[in-house]
Order: structure tokens, then sequence, then C-alpha cells
């Protein structure tokens, strides 16, 4: 069984099974992170793709690479940890079908799984990692709350003509989850946030986007989505 016959009999029914492309708001699809470097004569090196990236209400939450039946499970362990560093996904996956190798990249815990979690159960890993060990237990609610109101706005894709680079989507997730800390009290004092990025890399874009998110989601500095903001 090769690799395409691996994903198609074994992978994708597994992914279905967990309700990836099933639940409103999961997808799963195939990302080209970097085209390769060149190497000489207008040719590239081998391209860094991943196979699959498993995607919930707009955040990228995990990368699995997939390798054909005959080979270890581990096989394509060192890639899914690569990509998951790049994309930023709290979780890699190694698989040949079968055994199912999973990596917690936030605490570096790993270990086989029996099944690939659903996109409930790994949205709420994937935040629970990132709200601070709070006293109270009603501003880590806040701000999971205004984490699930940027969440469920879309980026403005034109009509899936304009799309976000991996490194713009990281960009854009780490300003909102300062945002969040700082509508609830917990960044007090923090009023400005530094993005520091290459010319041509996409900084009108990214601001545009932390624009629309904040505007459509009614984000204000009173804390409470009582009104839109007003954006210069």
């Amino acid at each position: 069984m090769n690799e395409a016959e691996t994903r198609a009999e074994l992978i994708d029914p597994a992914l279905t099974a967990a309700g990836w492309g099933v639940v409103e708001n999961s997808r799963i699809r195939r990302e080209v992170i970097a085209p390769g470097r060149l190497i000489g004569n207008s040719k590239r090196a081998k391209a860094d793709i991943a196979d699959y990236v498993l995607v919930y209400r707009g955040e990228k939450l995990a990368v699995i690479e997939a390798k054909k039946r005959d080979l270890p499970d581990t096989e394509g362990l060192g890639q899914a940890k690569k990509y998951a560093e790049k994309l930023q996904t709290r979780f890699a996956y190694s698989t040949n079908g079968v055994g199912i190798y999973q990596v917690d990249m936030h605490t570096g815990k790993e270990g086989y799984i029996n099944k690939y979690p659903t996109p409930h159960e790994l949205w709420e890993a994937r935040w629970l990692s990132e709200v601070r060990r709070l006293s109270e237990v009603e501003t880590e609610t806040r701000e999971r709350e205004w984490r699930d109101r940027f969440a469920a706005i879309p980026f403005e894709d034109k009509s899936g003509t304009w799309e976000a680079r991996y490194y713009q989507h990281n960009a854009i997730k780490y300003v909102l989850e300062a945002i969040a800390k700082r509508s609830v009290g917990i960044a007090q004092g923090q009023n400005r946030i530094l993005l520091t990025m290459a010319t041509g890399t996409g900084k009108t874009f990214i601001a545009f986007q932390l624009a629309w998110k904040l505007f459509q989601s009614r984000w204000n500095l009173s804390g409470k989505p009582t009104r839109r903001p007003r954006i210069l």
C-alpha cells in the first residue's frame, strides 16, 4: 500500500470519523509551507509541504505527516515537528495509517494514541495551554470568551483569492492573544504591541486582518462587546 492509498483508505476515513471536515468550521488542508531553496540553474530543492493541517474556527491546531503503510509510524516524526514549529500548531502527528504518534509541542509529551482527537478536543487543549493559571476562574473564562469571539470572525479572503501565509497567520494569532489578555486585565500596563517584519512580508495585510477581526467582534477598550471600536 503506497502513501496515496494509505491516505485514502486509512487516514482520511479516520479523520472523518473524528469529525474533521464534518463538524462545522473544521477543515483539513494540505499546505505548502516553503517552495524549496534555490539550488542553481533555476532549480529548487524539495518543497516543504504538510500532508494534513487540521483547522478549526480559523486556527491551525495540528499537523499530520503521513507515510505509506509499510514504513514505521514514526517515519515522518521529524517532518511533523518541523512543520508544526513553522505553523505554530500545538500538536504534531506521524502515522502510517495504523499507528498514530502524537507530540505536544508545548509540553514535549509524546506517545501513541488510539484515535485522532475531535475538533472540539483539540480546540480546548489549544486554548487551555495558553491560559495562565489564575486564581479566579472568572478571569480565565472572560479571556477565553474574547478568544472565541475573535475565532468566530473569519479572515476577509476576497472570495478565496486573498489567503494568509503561515507567518502572517502566526502574527495575527499572537497579537489577538495579547489583546485578549489585555482586555481582561491580565497584561495591565501593556498598551502597545510591536510587530517587526521585513519589507514585502505583508504588514498591510496583517494590519487589515487585525482591524477586521477587532471591528467585527466588537472589541473595545471597555472589555465588553457593547460597540464596535474606532480604528485609525
